[in-house]
């Protein structure tokens, strides 16, 4: 539709103006919107970090708040162990030589003293060597008798010889000094010989039959002085821990503590089990220990220096599984702070990012906790 000129240009100015009525903000005042927005957000956030709890809330949850100061704690570290045997105190008894099992004299419990007799066998290797001590012997006391003003040098020296090489066989063979003087003195059944106590101790194990053909090395018996033991404690792999020779520490068998010193440390990991050794050295005079026993070991140590600890109550886990503890910045209110945990000391665990001094909840956090979660508080500003 054509319109006359004035008219044309009225309409511009009325579609100008309209135009500038409803025109989208400025940049300017974006920005300005934007950072008010941001600063109400932040002040909520803020606001949400402290909890606060009245009095009447405190005492029917039991809260209870203190000062967390240093303080030199002492903690214990726990290994499963064993009793074992002195092996240094025991020994197997075993023929050297193949041999038959004649008789027994001593059973599986039985204390035994050194140079009791505790098995006696048959062996023709033996045999033999008897006969030739026998032999080397009287061939000896006749050389002896005459002298080297008589015979040769060299029949006394092979004579002489003979006799300590057929005498130190026996020996060899396992047959006592006091079975090779019955040998001499002919009161000696030829072959047969019996194994004696090299010590007192008891019979651990008795492993054979009367009439049994052993082989040479064959474990008959065990023998263990069990007036003093060894406890061999099982610790992780990972624990770094100083046990020097000489530290004390606790072992609990049945419902009975007993003391106990370390004697060594093994400096190679169990490919089985994953552990190292510890062993220590127990006195049982009263013999209320024995091998084989499961026994629960405690060694105790100090933190040396001053370290901040709560109680297990104190610590909380946070949505995502970390370690927290409330601080009260003012009274009744309430802030989560996240800790890393370190050494246990019994009842007591140590923390760090926490400062001394700072008041803490020690007993009630669990109720700390529930009301931060009603607030949709996290501790890590998500």
């Amino acid at each position: 539709m054509n319109y006359p000129r004035s008219i044309s240009l009225l309409l511009c100015l009325l579609l100008g103006l309209n135009n500038a009525v409803f025109a989208e903000p400025t940049d300017n005042h974006d920005h300005q919107a934007h950072d008010n927005e941001a600063n109400t957000s932040h002040d909520e956030q803020a606001s949400q970090q402290n909890i606060h709890i009245s009095a009447a809330q405190a005492q029917l949850a039991n809260i209870t708040v203190e000062k967390l100061t240093p303080h030199v704690l002492t903690y214990q570290v726990y290994a499963p162990g064993e009793i074992k045997e002195n092996a240094y105190s025991s020994y197997l008894v075993s023929p050297r030589v193949d041999s038959i099992v004649q008789r027994r004299h001593a059973a599986l419990g039985d204390r035994v003293n050194k140079g009791q007799a505790l098995v006696t066998l048959f062996s023709e290797s033996v045999a033999e060597a008897q006969a030739e001590f026998k032999l080397a012997y009287e061939e000896w006391q006749r050389v002896k008798k005459l002298g080297k003003k008589i015979v040769s040098g060299k029949r006394y020296t092979t004579a002489q010889t003979n006799y300590d090489a057929s005498r130190a066989r026996l020996v060899a063979y396992g047959i006592s000094n006091n079975a090779i003087n019955n040998q001499i003195k002919k009161t000696a059944t030829l072959g047969e010989y019996t194994l004696v106590a090299g010590h007192q101790g008891s019979v651990l194990f008795d492993n054979f039959h009367q009439g049994q053909r052993v082989s040479a090395g064959e474990q008959l018996m065990k023998i263990a002085d069990e007036h003093q033991l060894w406890v061999e404690a099982y610790i992780a792999a990972n624990l770094q821990l100083s046990l020097p020779k000489g530290t004390e520490a606790k072992i609990k068998v049945a419902d009975e503590f007993y003391t106990a010193n370390v004697s060594q440390e093994a400096h190679t990991i169990d490919p089985h089990t994953r552990t190292r050794v510890v062993r220590m050295v127990i006195n049982n005079k009263a013999h209320l220990l024995h091998p084989g026993l499961f026994a629960d070991v405690y060694f105790s140590f100090s933190s040396i220096t001053p370290v901040l600890a709560v109680p297990e109550s104190a610590l909380m886990r946070s949505s995502d599984g970390d370690w927290l503890v409330f601080v009260e910045h003012e009274a009744n209110e309430f802030e989560a702070i996240e800790v890393e945990l370190g050494r246990n000391f019994g009842k007591w665990r140590e923390i760090t990012g926490v400062e001394a001094n700072s008041r803490v909840v020690m007993t009630g956090a669990f109720f700390v906790a529930a009301e931060i979660a009603k607030g949709g508080f996290d501790p890590h500003n998500h």
